[in-house]
């Protein structure tokens, strides 16, 4: 009886012990990651709405992940540039990329492109959404729509200004020159500095502009601004109509979104979309979006797919209705 039962012992023991050599096997078959610092590619200059909110999320990842986040600053070619560095990249998790709407214009506003938007690209986190607001300089009377509906029939060939040709400011004015009716002449510059200055000093009479660069300059009284393009109201402007509580249904804004290249194993992008989610969630980070004019969306790759797929359809038509195209 005694050498039975110590037998069983025994082998009870080797179970044990088999059990826990493989699960200490399967763990060490799970690569960590990081093991070594990321990058997150932005592909525009630093200091813009894109460089902050990726440099704001990589901050809290590298605490987190104990590893170095770095922001690297690929503008050019409409984001063009910084997107074909990423869709060239490994999907190790270590070249992430942070971009807005004009990851989905670029399909329609380009002849051709050395990537694929969708098929090269892997949604990880849609982190925030800025709405784009349209505001006149202080040469138009108008306070509301309805007086700038009026202003610019009443001025055929007014002047609408962006900060480039197939941005989503110049697209967003060129659906609403359509769907208003009206005869507006577009003002390309290159970028919202200049834009905003001639703005601001009566060069040009109208613009959307993204909430947070708009933001301090309607504050100051040099703009002033006439409805939101966006389903709700910002706590930041709250006297300041939505386009259909003005009485033109219309929608515009750009989004800030976290993207790995296409092979990036789903374990990996689900992970980092999980410690993501858990930073845009907090407090500190959902105030620092909301000062910026924004709204903390904080959506996972399903939601993000859908998304990026609403928005591909909703920027053709807009590229269609401005006749925007680049070589």
């Amino acid at each position: 009886m005694n050498i039975r039962n110590r037998v069983a012992g025994l082998l009870a023991c080797l179970g044990v012990l088999s059990v826990s050599g493989t699960g200490a096997a399967n763990a060490a078959d799970a690569p960590a990651f990081p093991t070594k610092p990321v990058s997150i590619v932005v592909p525009y200059a630093a200091g813009g709405a894109t460089d902050i909110i990726a440099r704001l999320i990589g901050k809290r990842l590298g605490e987190v992940w104990k590893q170095p986040v770095v922001v690297v600053n690929k503008p050019g070619a409409g984001t063009v540039l910084g997107a074909g560095f990423v869709a060239k990249s490994p999907g190790d998790g270590y070249t992430l990329y942070m971009t807005t709407a004009a990851h989905t214009i670029s399909s329609s506003l380009y002849r051709s492109l050395p990537y694929d938007p969708v098929k090269d690209f892997a949604p990880i986190n849609l982190s925030a959404i800025v709405p784009l607001v349209l505001v006149v300089g202080p040469t138009v009377p108008a306070k509301d729509l309805p007086e700038l509906l009026a202003y610019a029939r009443s001025h055929p060939g007014a002047t609408y200004a962006s900060p480039g040709n197939g941005s989503p400011q110049h697209l967003a004015g060129a659906l609403f020159k359509s769907k208003a009716g009206l005869e507006l002449t577009h003002v390309p510059y290159k970028g919202d500095a200049p834009m905003l200055s001639d703005l601001m000093g009566g060069q040009v009479q109208m613009a959307f502009v993204t909430l947070s660069s708009a933001l301090p300059h309607i504050k100051s009284g040099k703009l002033r601004a006439i409805a939101l393009a966006h389903s709700k109201r910002s706590p930041t402007l709250p006297s300041v109509p939505t386009f259909t509580q003005a009485g033109l249904p219309f929608q515009a804004a750009t989004w800030f979104g976290l993207f790995s290249p296409a092979t990036m194993p789903p374990g990996l992008r689900q992970k980092i979309n999980e410690d993501v989610t858990r930073i845009v969630a907090e407090p500190a980070t959902r105030a620092s979006i909301e000062d910026l004019g924004g709204d903390a969306v904080n959506e996972g790759p399903k939601e993000f797919s859908a998304f990026i797929d609403s928005e591909s359809k909703r920027w053709a038509e807009a590229v269609k209705v401005s006749g925007a195209q680049v070589d």
